[in-house]
């Protein structure tokens, strides 16, 4: 025996080493991702079991109407989020609010719940109805505005 391998068992073990590598990598890659991901909450989730103080979640629900006030800064707003049960959480986000963000919409707070119980948001993303319609085709019939789109792109 020369103390090399057939190649049958060549191929077999770098077969193994393939395998082992793959299956590191996926779990480094799912032990990285671990932390980056954002756990996603309704109200009344988040008052039954709210998350550890500083984590980053995402809070999903309905701005409360008469909710929304604008702090002395000029820039920070506080509103409330509620659920579909009598749940809800005290938000509040300093910068640019989305257009969208009306009372009674739909919204996504990306952030951390902070010592006192309040919902500090880094991020919002307001969420329109199914039944959107751009501005300028508001009060056009289907025809009008089938119309209109074709004017638009006879140049294009």
């Amino acid at each position: 025996m020369t103390g090399s391998l057939k190649p049958k068992h060549q191929r077999l073990v770098l077969l193994v080493i393939a395998i082992i590598a793959l299956i590191g990598a996926g779990l480094l890659a799912a032990w990285s991702l671990r932390s980056q991901a954002s756990y996603f909450y309704l109200p009344e989730q988040m008052v039954a079991d709210p998350p550890q103080v500083g984590r980053a979640v995402r809070l999903g629900g309905m701005v409360a109407p008469g909710s929304i006030e604008t702090l002395e800064d000029g820039v920070t707003i506080a509103f409330t989020v509620t659920g579909r049960e009598d749940s809800s959480v005290p938000v509040r986000f300093a910068g640019i609010v989305p257009d969208l963000f009306v009372e009674g919409s739909g919204v996504v707070a990306e952030g951390s719940l902070a010592d006192d119980g309040t919902f500090v948001a880094d991020n919002l993303l307001a969420k329109h109805d199914e039944n959107y319609v751009p501005r300028e085709l508001e009060g056009m019939s289907e025809h009008q505005a089938a119309k209109m789109a074709e004017e638009t792109t006879v140049g294009l």
